[in-house]
């Protein structure tokens, strides 16, 4: 019998500068989770840990580095230990989220990650959160803002509300510019559809049973009709923000084109996910597909034994040409009969951004 996958747990950075939001955002996101299960790691600067306090209880795992700024505090091994323990299967967890210090280097963060041995996570993108009240401030007094910006995948363009339509255009417009090819999602609240960084858990019904309220279910029942974080139900409407783009083929991609396709990838799409069939390239195996920003990965899964073989994605980002995202795609499809004699040869360039799936033997233990 095939050995259960393990499931790699995307980790999230959420940086910015102090009193852009990032706290707000994280407690947007720990509200209306829809039963994924978030690990928080709440890296503060200074002594008194006030953003691990706002969150605390909020969540069931919860992890606290002080001690300072964690990219200056912190290296990758230690690093590592934290998320070793978010990752233990008893903690349960669909999606990790790294809040970092106000004064963090953000690209120290992702290079940690991205050198992380632990393999049973996976990069899930660089979230920068903007103040677009006072970002020519900011910018001023921080000139490492634009750094910060050009290593984004997510730009999110924070208390819109303060500043008139015009100026909210300019503010979008020049962010637009530091941080392309990012998409830029404009924000009130950190009221983003957190879709936007991870995937709802699916789960059988009932399989908590019977437990206790949780901070959670008192929150949705108080604010009722009033709409969730109490800000008049505008949630429902966050998909006005981004658009989302589904792509299903059952004929095989071709993986020079679709490799083409993906390194040319327009400015503003975000999220890339799904599974590929290249068919002659390799009949065994379908490739899972996990695109955040910049970073590329395929990992490699057997087909299931009378599995309809098909390429599924769904393409999400902001600004972005749905119809052209199609054609691209669609052009990547391969003719009936038209198995080229290389095909093999054709998937190195799939094989540069192969990850192959963790062992379940090599699991964290129970603890």
């Amino acid at each position: 019998m095939t050995p259960p996958r393990t499931q790699q747990i995307p980790v999230v950075v959420l940086a910015g500068f102090l009193g852009s939001g990032k706290t707000t955002l994280l407690n947007h996101l720990l509200h209306n989770r829809a039963g994924t299960r978030i690990g928080v790691i709440v890296n503060d600067f200074g002594s008194i840990e006030i953003d691990a306090m706002t969150v605390a209880g909020q969540v069931g795992s919860t992890v606290s580095l002080g001690n300072g700024c964690l990219c200056c505090a912190v290296d990758a091994s230690e690093l590592d230990t934290f998320l070793e323990t978010l990752t233990r299967p008893s903690a349960r967890l669909d999606v990790i989220v790294i809040e970092a210090s106000g004064l963090a280097e953000p690209q120290e963060l992702v290079r940690m990650l991205l050198a992380s041995e632990n393999p049973h996570i996976r990069y899930g993108g660089l979230v920068e959160v903007v103040d677009a009240a006072e970002f020519d401030g900011v910018r001023e007094r921080h000139p490492e803002l634009d750094r910060h910006l050009a290593v984004a995948d997510l730009v999110v363009l924070n208390k819109t509300d303060r500043v008139g339509e015009a100026e909210r255009e300019r503010l979008r417009a020049v962010v637009a510019e530091l941080s392309r090819p990012a998409a830029v999602i404009p924000a009130v609240h950190g009221r983003i559809d957190p879709e936007l960084l991870f995937d709802p858990a699916l789960r059988p019904d009932g399989e908590e049973g019977i437990r206790q309220l949780t901070f959670e279910d008192l929150l949705r029942e108080e604010a009722g009709a009033e709409g969730c974080d109490g800000h008049g139900g505008h949630d429902g409407h966050l998909h006005a923000a981004y658009e989302s783009v589904d792509f299903t083929s059952d004929a095989p991609l071709d993986p020079r084109r679709f490799i083409a396709f993906l390194d040319s990838r327009p400015e503003g799409l975000y999220r890339i996910k799904g599974f590929a069939d290249f068919g002659a390239g390799d009949r065994d195996n379908r490739y899972a597909l996990h695109a955040v920003g910049r970073f590329l990965r395929f990992v490699p899964q057997p087909w299931a034994r009378g599995e309809q073989r098909l390429t599924q994605l769904v393409l999400i980002g902001s600004g972005i040409d749905a119809e052209a995202l199609r054609e691209g795609l669609a052009a990547c499809r391969t003719e009936p009969g038209s198995d080229a004699p290389d095909a093999e040869r054709a998937m190195w360039g799939v094989l540069r951004y192969v990850q192959h799936e963790p062992d379940p033997e090599d699991a964290p233990a129970e603890v």
